[in-house]
């Protein structure tokens, strides 16, 4: 709770800072470029001010940990054509939308919310220093306080107030950054953007079936496939041996067969979890998180089996964010939560961890994100910098039989 807070008031913090110079900038671009209409020098100055939210908005989703860029590349190279692309997009007059509104409104609500959360309790705690100091004190410019009795009261209050205080800058900081996602994150549905994803997601989806078979075909020829070469070889020693020797020959042939059989388990394992088969998405979420090395809390709530390749799918998202997690977060706890909306399965990981998760920095999501897209399902990470980070997968299917 504690570190929630103080990264909210970190994320709130940095918006006022980011908002009131945003504001003073395009105060001063409106005002110099009006002025300077008349001779010309103003006409630039006055389109600088309308593509004001490009750098704006860049700075935002980097502080606020949006990942993907709104705007597409020119067609062709030059300030022409990228003037043209820019004037054209939607993302860019959202972004304005986005800078007037912050320049007008957000910083000065995140200035007052961050100063209630602050010096509401920090005033109430300090009132028997104050008072004892100076006999009588007005709190918050509201409230005197002329005795002992009063003051310990006003900081019995103000320990009330702390986690009240926490809370409100812990949800509207969570608000601010949902906004801000509204304006600045990439729009769904854009037939363009569409196209030029399903080609890249193609892509990725033939590389990474081309490593998977590798992998496959090195784990069988380094693991069973030696095992068995082995056995064949201590068979073909026990048909030459005489009957003293072929009993040992035929016990080594029989440990060497057990252990290609327990490799071969281990290895479809990792293929198709046996549990997932036998008894569902629960348990095998469940059995995922008590192998966990950190704290897992599960709660999946269906009310029937799901078709296998959407439990599948879902299995295996969880099983690479609970991965990336282990190895990136730094968190002390992770949780993961599924229920049916409508005929959708909603999964949602969390964890407590420093944030700053992203697809282009390697840790497995753009895979996770092919995977989903293979299910004809979504994807949607919010991962600022301080964290937390929700991972948010949601898959069509259709429910069948009912849990025995």
């Amino acid at each position: 709770m504690i570190s929630r807070v103080a990264r909210a008031t970190a994320t709130l913090a940095s918006g006022v800072v980011t908002g009131a110079v945003t504001a003073a900038l395009l105060l001063c671009l409106l005002l110099v470029g009006v002025v300077t209409v008349p001779v010309l020098i103003g006409v630039p100055i006055l389109l600088a001010a309308l593509l004001s939210g490009l750098p704006a908005g860049w700075v935002e989703r980097r502080r606020l940990g949006i990942e993907k860029d709104p705007h597409r590349e020119p067609a062709r190279s030059g300030l022409g054509p990228w003037l043209s692309c820019r004037l054209r997009e939607r993302a860019t007059w959202r972004e304005l939308a986005y800078v007037l509104l912050q320049s007008g409104l957000l910083w000065w609500l995140d200035l007052a919310v961050l100063g209630y959360g602050l010096a509401v309790p920090a005033s109430l705690l300090a009132a028997p220093v104050l008072q004892g100091t100076f006999d009588e004190v007005k709190l918050l410019k509201l409230v005197l306080v002329s005795s002992p009795g009063q003051a310990w009261a006003a900081a019995a209050l103000g320990v009330v107030a702390v986690p009240v205080a926490g809370c409100v800058l812990t949800l509207h900081a969570s608000g601010r950054a949902r906004l801000a996602r509204v304006f600045l994150a990439p729009r769904r549905g854009a037939p363009g953007e569409n196209v030029v994803e399903l080609t890249r997601s193609r892509a990725r989806l033939v590389d990474a079936f081309d490593a998977e078979r590798r992998r496959i075909e090195r784990d069988l020829h380094d693991g069973a496939q030696q095992r068995l070469v082995a056995l064949g070889m201590t068979l073909g020693l026990a048909r030459l041996a005489g009957p003293d020797e072929m009993r040992s020959l035929v016990e080594r042939a029989h440990g060497d067969a057990r252990l290609a059989l327990e490799e071969l388990q281990e290895f479809l394992r990792g293929i198709h979890p046996r549990i997932l088969t036998d008894r569902g998405l629960p348990a095998a979420v469940a059995e995922l998180a008590d192998r966990s090395s950190i704290p897992v809390d599960t709660d999946l709530r269906l009310p029937g089996r799901l078709p296998p390749s959407v439990e599948v799918a879902a299995y295996f998202v969880v099983c690479e964010a609970l991965t990336n997690i282990v190895k990136h977060s730094g968190c002390d706890r992770a949780s993961v939560t599924g229920r049916l909306s409508g005929n959708r399965l909603v999964v949602e990981i969390r964890d407590d961890g420093v944030g700053g998760a992203a697809p282009s920095r390697g840790s497995g999501l753009a895979g996770l994100a092919d995977r989903v897209a293979t299910a004809s399902g979504t994807l949607e990470l919010i991962s600022p910098p301080g964290g937390p980070t929700l991972l948010r997968v949601e898959l069509s299917c259709v429910r069948t039989d009912p849990f025995a």
